[in-house]
């Protein structure tokens, strides 16, 4: 038999006295990651709507601070990490990351397709235009 009455899954936290040592750690991790999320938008925003930054060199700024910020909420608030345990977690992100590119690129497909084929050819619309 074990010395503890009650068992705990890894990540629980409880009302017991034994577990409020890891509580406000808890806390300090949520508070770490809304203020890094609230700095990365703020950040954004300004880098969108200043002239202080080279303007081709805006959109590649802002897909930086966007990973970031993906970067961000995966650690602190989905607690994805490397650890062992965790690979199920990694392993649903990465299909769900799959699934979303397919349908990205495959609507973006679809349109480009559907531009190309029914739209007039240019000379028709030209013809149109002189009458």
């Amino acid at each position: 038999m074990t010395d503890s009455p009650y068992d705990l899954a890894p990540g629980d936290t409880s009302i017991f006295p034994r577990a409020h040592g890891r509580a406000p750690s808890g806390v300090l991790v949520y508070t770490i990651g809304l203020f890094l999320a609230v700095i990365l938008t703020a950040t954004s925003f300004w880098a969108a709507n200043t002239s202080l930054l080279w303007a081709p060199g805006v959109a590649l700024g802002l897909a930086v601070l966007a990973i970031a910020q993906i970067g961000v909420h995966l650690v602190f608030f989905l607690h994805i990490t490397t650890g062992s345990d965790n690979t199920n977690n990694v392993l649903a992100l990465a299909f769900g990351m799959l699934i979303v590119f397919l349908v990205i690129a495959g609507s973006l497909w679809i349109m480009t397709n559907l531009n190309a084929n029914m739209m007039p050819p240019a000379e028709l619309m030209n013809l149109q235009m002189q009458h």
